[in-house]
Formats: structure tokens, C-alpha cells, sequence
């Protein structure tokens, strides 16, 4: 389904991804891990295209994504959850949940998809006309994850999810990803924490220093050394 061939982007004069491979199979779960500047949210807003590529390519659906905007990437059925969520926090729940569904497919039937988040977060029913900034972090994070289901997306980007979210509200907030990804939705992860991270996905691909370093099942990468050392601190 989605595909990065030794892709690079850089920020400005700085090289931010020298080589980044991997594939993502359609109905699949899968991880991006590595460090804090490994690469990872920069390989997501290069799928999404917030940022161009130096070199490489990325393909969704056997199509090339290079010169897709972002706008276009969401009409062909990929949504990005951000890190720090990114909401309006004036606005109320139900407002920001309806800026995910400005793509001209999906604004011809809000009403089906907002009743699906509402189904998956209830809290979110209750607070919808509630302003967003006024939540907690894991509600907020709800909304993030709702507004970007609001477009329909057969690919969601998932870029650290957790942060900021109580401990019971992550157990909630991972039985609804589940629930979302049992109906088709394939996922690519971004998570600091790599034991919840392989909890929840099929398989990862480990980026240090902008490049992919490791790829493999959650058996395969655990009884791998160089990544036990250095993820798991077992040395």
C-alpha cells in the first residue's frame, strides 16, 4: 500500500533523512522507532507531503506521492494524526472535528463519520460543544484521532499519540485504534515507548540518524541485540 524508497529531505541547508525504506501492507499496524531526531516525524510529513524530497520516492496505492500536496494525499485516502495534536483550541469539539472532513469526498457526508468518533470516544458527544482547549490531553488527543477519521482514511499516520495522555485514557484511546483498525484502516506508528509500540503493531522499522537501520517482526527486533542495547537498554 504505501511504500518509502531510500527516500531524503532536509530541512533547508540540513539533511533530515539520508535513507528511508520501508512498505507498509495494506491492513497492516506497523512502527516507526528510533531516538528524538532519528527522523520519524519528518518521514511522516514527507508521506503526507508537508515536506518535498531531495532524493527517493514514496508510493501509496502503486502511484507516486512526490508532488501530491497534502490536500491531495488526504482525497487519496491518507490522514495524519500530528504530534501535539495541533487542534483549535477556540473552537469546540464538534468544529474541530469537522475541519478533518474538508475533502470534497468527505464533505458530502459529515454526518456518517462524525457518528463513528462519537461511537469510538462517547466523551466526545458529551464535550462537543465544549471548546477544544478546554479538555484534557487524552480528550484532546480523541479529537486529533477523530479529525483525522473524519476524512475516511484507508492510511492513518499516527505521530506520537501518547504523549501527554493519563495512563487510562492511552488504554482507551488504544482499544479504540484497535476497533478502527479491525474495519481495514492500516497504520504506521510513531511512539517513543517501544514496548507499547510492538504491543499494537505487526512489525517496525527502527530509523537512526535518518536512515532505516532495522526492520522486523516484534519477536524478530526484541531478540535482535543491537536493538535490545540500544531501545530496551539491555546490554
Amino acid at each position: 500500500m504505501l511504500s518509502l524508497t531510500r527516500l531524503a529531505v532536509d530541512h533547508g541547508k540540513l539533511r533530515a533523512l539520508w535513507d528511508v525504506s520501508m512498505h507498509v501492507g495494506r491492513g497492516e499496524r506497523v512502527a516507526l522507532l528510533g531516538a528524538n531526531g532519528a527522523g520519524k516525524s519528518t518521514a511522516m510529513g514527507a508521506i503526507v507531503g508537508l515536506y518535498a524530497a531531495a532524493s527517493g520516492g514514496i508510493e501509496f496505492d502503486g502511484a507516486p506521492l512526490l508532488r501530491a500536496s497534502t490536500a491531495q494525499t488526504v482525497g487519496r485516502g491518507i490522514a495524519l494524526v500530528p504530534e501535539g495534536r495541533r487542534l483549535f483550541p477556540g473552537m469546540t469539539v464538534q468544529e474541530n472535528l469537522a475541519m478533518g472532513a474538508y475533502a470534497a469526498a468527505s464533505r458530502r457526508a459529515v454526518d456518517e463519520p462524525l457518528e463513528q468518533v462519537f461511537g469510538l470516544f462517547p466523551i466526545l458527544r458529551q464535550k462537543a460543544r465544549q471548546n477544544a482547549g478546554e479538555l484534557s490531553g487524552g480528550q484532546q488527543q480523541m479529537v486529533a484521532i477523530g479529525r483525522a477519521l473524519m476524512s475516511r482514511p484507508r492510511l492513518l499516520l499516527l505521530d506520537e499519540p501518547f504523549i501527554g495522555v493519563a495512563p487510562l485514557l492511552v488504554d482507551e484511546i488504544l482499544a479504540a485504534l484497535r476497533r478502527i483498525a479491525a474495519q481495514g484502516v492500516t497504520m504506521l506508528l510513531v511512539e517513543q515507548n517501544t514496548h507499547r509500540a510492538l504491543d499494537f503493531v505487526d512489525r517496525a522499522y527502527v530509523l537512526e540518524n535518518g536512515r532505516t537501520v532495522l526492520e522486523g517482526s516484534r519477536e524478530a527486533l526484541l531478540g535482535a541485540p543491537a536493538f535490545a542495547a540500544k531501545f530496551l537498554g539491555l546490554e
